[in-house]
């Protein structure tokens, strides 16, 4: 019998322990035009903290500012607790390569989740369900082809240029094609897996690139253990574009109807 191999996911994200620093590595197959793909490296980022021996509760917050690009090939990643309490701990994380210059800077917030009272305001989108819905063609972007993305509303559309601006939002089912159980570490991932605002606006690519990304977890890993997914329904949207800069933002569901993650990241882009 042959060994099972890893799944893509899991391989992309493999971190090793070193002396003074972590290593990693970039992966062909979640590599987008120029660079790794941001919530690939957003969720190497993640498990070095979810593995690290000092690492207590679960994710709460992580936000990763990408300050250089990212070469192919080997990366270290330099974690600090920087200050814990009782409840909560917050990190620091630098990325860099070769001993060069900081590539990436994260800061994360872990957290003990209680029991307490809770108030549930956002409502679960409307959506067909996941099989009454059509797979998005495969694209050049290697990273995009290891996720199934199903339009509910929104897809993107590549064209000729359009007097009128197209919708900037989504709704979408995003799950590993190659279908994996969604913990913390393809949460975070899947909260940069959306396809460029200004890409629906104007119906074509122009460059761009996620500059500083931010994810806020509402459930644990217990309780997204439980949910027992392979996939969410999500909603992305933006609110300006200007001047080389627009934000996104998005929401991420389970099929069960619980809000699993918001997303809010602010992108530059070339127009």
């Amino acid at each position: 019998m042959h060994a099972k191999l890893p799944h893509p996911f899991d391989d992309a994200t493999r971190i090793t322990a070193g002396d003074s620093s972590w290593q990693g590595h970039t992966s062909d197959d979640y590599w987008a035009f120029v660079g790794p793909f941001g919530g690939a490296t957003a969720a190497t980022i993640l498990r070095a903290l979810i593995e690290h021996p000092q690492a207590a509760g679960d994710p709460l917050a992580l936000t990763v500012n990408y300050c250089a690009p990212i070469a192919k090939g080997p990366f270290d990643l330099d974690i600090r607790l920087v200050k814990a309490n009782r409840s909560s701990q917050h990190w620091s994380v630098e990325l860099s390569q070769a001993g060069g210059e900081v590539a990436t800077l994260a800061t994360a917030v872990f957290a003990e989740r209680r029991p307490s009272w809770e108030h549930r305001v956002a409502q679960y989108p409307d959506a067909k369900p996941f099989e009454q819905t059509l797979p998005f063609p495969r694209i050049q972007a290697s990273w995009a082809n290891q996720y199934e993305f199903r339009f509910v509303e929104g897809e993107m559309r590549l064209g000729p240029p359009q007097a009128e601006l197209a919708s900037t939002f989504s709704k979408i089912w995003i799950g590993d094609r190659e279908p994996r159980k969604l913990d913390m570490l393809s949460l975070m991932s899947m909260s940069d897996a959306f396809f460029g605002r200004i890409f629906h606006a104007r119906r074509e690519l122009v460059p761009f690139g996620t500059v500083s990304l931010t994810t806020y977890f509402h459930t644990d890993s217990e309780e997204l253990a439980a949910e027992d997914i392979t996939r969410v329904l999500a909603t992305a949207d933006s609110k300006i574009m200007h001047k080389s800069y627009a934000d996104q933002n998005a929401e991420l569901w389970s099929p069960n109807g619980r809000l699993l993650a918001t997303t809010t990241q602010i992108a530059y882009f070339k127009a």
